[in-house]
């Protein structure tokens, strides 16, 4: 037995008590007649004494060449500590340590494992099995765990049952580009890694499943950013027999569930919002509702004056935000700067001073009067010591520059505080969407989604105005979650691939098992797929997601602790029938 304890929970009440314990050296303190340790695992720190007048001299000896990270084992009698540490869960105990076994030396690492490290994000990386041992990822990943097991209760007790669909799988057109992987026994052709087990799960509907859910890792290859991995973790649901609704309220409880377990709060409101408010309102589809600054569309009271930048724009709107009135003309300038970066892409920005005694101060006071201002403060809800900033342009572009806009000031202002949560439903998206570039429409979400069948006529006529029976959950202006009700038979199936630009035979050659299957008694169903990295991170107060990944992948997609991707052997390509050319 190599330890008889953790590291954790040892106190008062185990005082002359022998024990047992294993674990790395967090560090030590040698004050030559006297050498303390601390002792580091999983559950905590205790304190190690060796006494020059209590410890036999070989163990005393052997413990003054300890280092940093050394893996030991000790044995000796918990003692009360003098000089006590109210900060340590342990600081009212130490060992007296009277045997020590050296399990392993180690070097020197190359960075401090404590809270608050000396190393950089790219040698923590290389290194991350020592990061791991420091707290703030270790209780990432613990609290990563907690939160899928209180997923696994909850769906498990709504009677859903986890089933494990493949990993190897075909390649499909749609969606983000697929990771591709050789098939030895089938050579020239692949399997393609899933992007979400989507097909395999409705299938199971088919095969009268009823609800199935699954923790389970899909692959896209797509360019990153903090919130996004190659290999990310869905918590990927699918129910049969049932109508919107009825999914929005188990993934509505589920969030409830994990709001109150996880952190301790209660979630009275769930908004719904559709798609088109949200994008006019907001100027993204996952907006952030725990602040306001609602766009105010100034159209009508910005135009048909002497500013021919108004004049010839497609759209004019603003933002009140809240307090900003006392902003220097060095921080306007600032943050006009911001937004023309090529990130934002705004030409510019108009800025209109609500003052304390009632008049306004604009950077267009020459073309505006005092009556037209205070109809822009009326438009965009300001107040006395707000700051109205303005944007024009195309409306589509200008909407989404206002948007990054808005996050940009409620960070600065300290409004997305991560302790607050405001979930809410975004629906009635978009079935469609037409790409310019291919000049033909695409699945906004995916082939199977629904169209509400009540604008199933506009197929024919004005294809951009269907709305899908799909809908995505938002917490914290951050979506976690999104699904739809799928379509269920072949013909409505088959129309669907026709408007995508599918032939007959493409269709047939991509998804003809499915086709197949619908034609043997498919159930109305539908889902959702929550992002479990995503959401932890959200629940754990942070916007990035990589600390809650045991091994992440860097910004170039490379684990740069093993080294991957990497060059294959030519045996291997061989056996692939592969041939690399890289010019």
């Amino acid at each position: 037995m190599y330890r008889s304890h953790n590291c954790g929970e040892l106190n008062p009440s185990h005082i002359n008590t022998e024990v047992t314990l294993a674990g790395w050296v967090q560090k030590s303190r040698d004050k030559g007649f006297m050498n303390w340790v601390d002792l580091r695992d999983r559950y905590g720190i205790t304190q190690l004494i060796f006494d020059e007048s209590r410890t036999q001299k070989e163990v005393f000896e052997l413990a003054k060449t300890l280092g940093r990270e050394f893996v030991i084992q000790v044995k000796g009698t918990v003692i009360e500590r003098e000089a006590k540490n109210k900060n340590m869960a342990t600081g009212d105990i130490e060992i007296l340590v009277t045997e020590l076994n050296i399990l392993n030396a180690a070097l020197t690492p190359p960075f401090t494992i404590e809270d608050e490290t000396d190393g950089g994000e790219d040698i923590r990386m290389k290194y991350r099995y020592l990061d791991i041992r420091r707290n703030p990822v270790k209780n990432n990943l613990l609290f990563r765990h907690k939160v899928a097991m209180e997923v696994r209760k909850y769906l498990s007790d709504l009677d859903f049952c986890e089933v494990e669909t493949p990993y190897l799988i075909k390649s499909t057109p749609e969606g983000a580009r697929d990771f591709v992987v050789p098939s030895r026994m089938n050579a020239g052709q692949f399997y393609a890694l899933p992007q979400s087990p989507q097909t395999f799960k409705q299938l199971l509907m088919v095969g009268g499943m009823d609800k199935y859910f699954q923790i389970v890792k899909c692959f896209r290859d797509e360019d990153l950013r903090a919130d996004r991995q190659p290999e990310f973790t869905q918590i990927d649901c699918e129910m049969a027999f049932v109508e919107q609704e009825d999914i929005l309220n188990v993934f509505e409880g589920l969030t409830r569930h994990l709001l109150k377990e996880i952190k301790g709060i209660e979630v009275d409101k769930f908004p719904r919002m559709t798609y088109e408010h949200a994008m006019k309102t907001y100027g993204n589809d996952k907006p952030d509702i725990r602040f306001g600054m609602e766009f105010g569309e100034l159209n009508h009271v910005a135009q048909n004056r002497e500013f021919t930048v108004f004049n010839s724009a497609e759209l004019v709107v603003g933002i009140a935000v809240p307090g900003a009135g006392d902003y220097t003309r060095k921080e306007i300038d600032g943050l006009i700067e911001w937004i023309k970066r090529p990130q934002v892409g705004a030409s510019g920005m108009v800025y209109v001073k609500c003052n304390e005694d009632g008049t306004y101060k604009s950077s267009v006071d020459k073309f505006y009067d005092q009556d037209d201002l205070s109809n822009w403060a009326k438009t965009t809800g300001a107040q006395v010591g707000d700051m109205i900033f303005v944007l024009s342009g195309p409306a589509d572009k200008t909407r989404t520059q206002l948007s990054a806009l808005r996050m940009e000031l409620a960070t600065r202002l300290g409004l997305r505080k991560p302790t607050e949560f405001a979930p809410l439903w975004v629906v009635d998206f978009p079935l469609l969407e037409f790409d310019e570039e291919s000049g033909r429409y695409h699945a906004m979400h995916h082939p199977f989604t629904s169209p509400k069948p009540e604008d199933m006529h506009l197929l024919e006529t004005d294809p951009g105005k269907v709305r899908a029976n799909a809908y995505d959950m938002v917490l914290n202006g951050n979506e976690i979650g999104g699904g739809s009700i799928r379509i269920h038979d072949k013909a409505t199936q088959q129309l669907m691939f026709k408007y995508l630009g599918f032939t007959e035979e493409q269709a047939k050659a991509q998804f003809g098992f499915l086709m197949d299957a619908f034609q043997f008694g498919a159930p109305p169903h539908g889902g959702l797929a929550f992002g479990l990295d995503r959401l932890v991170a959200i629940l754990g107060g942070q916007e990035t997601i990589r600390d809650f990944i045991a091994f992440p992948k860097n910004n170039s997609g490379r684990d740069v602790m093993i080294d991957a991707p990497s060059i294959i052997d030519e045996t291997q390509l061989n056996e692939l029938h592969i041939k690399v050319d890289l010019v």
